[in-house]
């Protein structure tokens, strides 16, 4: 079943191995079985696509252009394979960027996440940075139709935030989050929600600290100003924390992160670095005793399934995390604003 679509689409695409990116018109992707095709509604810039679009030492090492772009896609089905029985056209869909192969010892022992034949949109097959993307109908995630589209659009990176929070117990516990960019203050409210201590919040931006702020962290430190280490520690007691959530993928922070980690503590860390770095493994894991998760995507589909409620409850508010809206041909223009820390999370609108 289809409704009406075109022959060719814009998109934004990495053009080649260099920074930037470039808009571009291609054929609108034909669907494999099993398959459905989304008309993009709204795309949502993540840290990953920065990461892209400046091309850096992790992008070089993993990105082969030319690519579509863009990984945190809402929209509506355009169109289903004749198998897919569990989506019809007009469903409004959020969808989960890393495609599975079902099949590995991961798949097969409910580790979809880790996926060891993962593809993700955007990264490693094309992305939805376009009017139209094919994906697997399995990554397409129902939404009730009046979820508005400034939330829909955030589902993907949300679970990011919710699977990080969520990978230790952070009740009533002193929560450190590194890094304030938009998964970082979707984090900070999950922990709230989830009954933390206190969840202290550390940047270089003010603006983003604002945010946190709002998001429920109790005390934010710019770190280009302030010492964290020694305010945080004030403020726990001497103690130090409990759980470090790392968002932000810079060295300095890392290593400021598990300087304040108590000894037994957890660490969940997400943020991507933009290459290898030194990291003292002795005091800072070995002899602290310490436990640390690397977070990849979402559990499939058990995240998804907590973002629905945490929605659903009202537990977090995701109404402020769009800042800023563009229209897919301002892409340049999203970025600079994205890279400038003067904004929350940034909606293209097609």
């Amino acid at each position: 079943m289809t409704s009406t679509i075109p022959d060719r689409m814009k998109a934004v695409i990495k053009p080649a191995r260099e920074p930037g990116l470039a808009l571009v018109e291609l054929p609108v992707p034909s669907i494999q079985p099993g398959e459905v095709l989304v008309r993009v509604r709204a795309a949502s810039i993540c840290g990953t696509d920065l990461h892209i679009y400046r091309w850096d030492e992790w992008a070089q090492g993993r990105i082969k252009p030319p690519l579509v772009v863009g990984h945190e896609i809402a929209g509506e089905v355009a169109a289903v394979a004749p198998d897919v029985t569990s989506l019809k056209v007009g469903d409004f869909v959020s969808l989960e960027s890393h495609v599975v192969c079902n099949e590995c010892f991961y798949c097969r022992t409910g580790r979809e996440h880790i996926c060891e034949n993962t593809q993700i949109i955007g990264v490693d097959r094309d992305g939805g940075f376009a009017e139209y993307i094919a994906i697997p109908a399995q990554n397409a995630w129902p939404n009730p139709s009046t979820l508005p589209l400034r939330i829909a659009v955030l589902e993907e990176n949300f679970g990011n935030a919710v699977h990080t929070a969520m990978a230790q117990d952070v009740s009533a516990k002193y929560v450190l989050v590194t890094g304030c960019g938009p998964v970082g203050i979707m984090a900070i409210a999950v922990a709230k929600a989830a009954g933390a201590r206190k969840v202290f919040a550390t940047d270089i931006s003010d603006y983003r600290l604002a945010m946190a702020a709002r998001a429920g962290a109790d005390l934010t430190i710019n770190v280009a100003e302030v010492d964290a280490i020694p305010a945080i520690l004030e403020a726990t007691c001497h103690e130090g924390v409990d759980v470090l959530l790392e968002m932000s993928g810079a060295p300095s922070a890392i290593d400021q992160g598990f300087e304040l980690l108590k000894p037994g503590g957890e660490a969940a860390l997400l943020g991507l670095t933009p290459g290898p770095f030194t990291f003292d493994l002795n005091s800072h894991i070995v002899f602290k005793g310490a436990v640390v998760r690397g977070i990849v995507g979402r559990r499939l589909w058990d995240t998804w399934y907590q973002i629905r409620g945490l929605i659903e409850s009202g537990a977090v508010d995701l109404s402020g995390i769009v800042t800023h809206e563009f229209a897919l041909e301002d892409f340049d223009e999203a970025y600079r604003v994205f890279m400038s820390g003067e904004s929350g999370k940034i909606m293209f609108h097609l």
